[in-house]
């Protein structure tokens, strides 16, 4: 959304959030003013004055606009803390409802029985990378390996997600890109093995005319591997992130990374963790 005003910005919001675009423009107007008429809110909003009371009844059943009933009418939005905590309720409802409907789906006939040993797929964009990543951290049995390539990949979530696992059990290692990245993590995770990964390339380009920049690589109980990546445009800005993971013992990918990740890891005879399980 670079470019956009906070105005548009907020519209198209709210617009991905279920509202249509006069429902939205006539939202923001209103919330730029105490009060208005439909003929102040058509203004403000450049929708028509006749589909202004349109979108007003419907702002009103969803609990975003009050109306007085006066001659003219006024309307009002609600506070936007109040508006928030409404569409965010109204989302998780939807969301709730749309898990149910799916789960309650019946399985369609296929013809394919192969069974699956190892697998890789592929992944885009940050949200769906940072839920992969956290679903394959929930399901860690007995240690978990993080090597981090950029510092923007430390969420709180993140930190929370590892945390849990450690609470469970779990052997958690974390590689970092930095001694202070190293640092910082140590004092989240004090019960976490945390060391500077020898992976120097995974914070720069590596290949002239590469712009490639890994961002994180994630290994579950030496047989589960997460790789994700971005890169530097030329404005500056990043790429979306994408990843690919795998599973299966036989899987090359895994096998590989695995042996990658362990670079920079204290040996077993310097009296510190050992290093990770490579089988």
């Amino acid at each position: 959304m670079d470019g956009l005003t906070d105005q548009q910005q907020a519209v198209e919001l709210l617009q991905q959030l279920g509202l249509k675009e006069y429902e939205a423009k006539s939202f923001v107007a209103l919330s730029r003013v105490p009060r208005g008429t439909a003929k102040e809110v058509g203004e403000l909003s450049e929708v028509p004055r006749t589909r202004v009371y349109d979108a007003i009844r419907v702002l009103e059943t969803k609990g975003l606009v009050e109306i007085q009933h006066s001659n003219p009418q006024q309307f009002r939005a609600v506070p936007i803390d109040e508006a928030i905590r409404t569409l965010r309720e109204e989302y998780r409802s939807r969301t709730e409802l749309l898990q149910e409907a799916l789960r309650g789906i019946e399985p369609a006939a296929t013809d394919d029985e192969t069974e699956v040993t190892h697998e890789v797929w592929a992944l885009s964009g940050e949200t769906a990378i940072k839920n992969r990543t956290r679903q394959l951290i929930d399901e860690a049995d007995r240690e978990l390996v993080l090597v981090i390539g950029h510092d923007a990949v430390i969420t709180e979530q993140l930190i929370d997600n590892l945390r849990t696992a450690r609470e469970r059990g779990v052997d958690v290692v974390v590689g970092t890109e930095s001694g202070e990245l190293r640092e910082l993590v140590r004092g989240e995770l004090p019960d976490a093995e945390v060391f500077v990964s020898g992976l120097e390339w995974l914070s720069g380009p590596g290949i002239a005319a590469d712009e490639t920049e890994i961002s994180r690589l994630l290994l579950v109980d030496g047989s589960t591997i997460l790789v994700s990546s971005f890169h530097e445009d030329r404005t500056g800005g990043r790429s979306h992130e994408q990843a690919v993971f795998g599973r299966g013992f036989d899987n090359g990918l895994v096998a590989i990374v695995r042996r990658l990740m362990a670079t920079g890891f204290p040996p077993a005879d310097d009296g510190e963790t050992e290093e990770p399980e490579r089988s």
